[in-house]
């Protein structure tokens, strides 16, 4: 069972930058394809960014040339740089398989602030 733990989140004002991590755990973290979710007050989830096993990666227009994700397969951890943060980038971040598992953890609060 995979055990997700987000962490980085905080309070900035709109154009300030936040960097997220993950650490993945309980699966083969080499083998699954990982994503960013967010989830803002009042909307159901979505996916912002994703990395693929090799790499490859692929952003929601909202954040794309914003947002970079990253992983670290010998740390078991997942990244979210965020640069020029805007109000609407408000939510709670969650990382997650893709497609996502159906368990999830904490996530980590942003809030930007104009």
């Amino acid at each position: 069972q995979v055990t997700l733990v987000e962490s980085g989140g905080g309070l900035v004002q709109a154009g300030g930058s936040l960097k997220l991590s993950c650490l993945v755990s309980g699966i083969a973290f080499g083998f699954y394809d990982m994503g960013w979710y967010r989830q803002a007050p009042g909307r159901q989830r979505e996916l912002v960014a994703s990395i693929t096993v090799g790499g490859t990666t692929n952003y929601a227009d909202a954040v794309d040339g914003r947002f970079t994700i990253d992983r670290d397969y010998d740390k078991k951890t997942m990244l979210l740089e965020m640069n020029n943060l805007k109000p609407e980038d408000t939510g709670v971040y969650y990382c997650n398989e893709v497609p996502a598992d159906p368990n999830w953890g904490q996530g980590t609060q942003v809030i930007v602030s104009s």
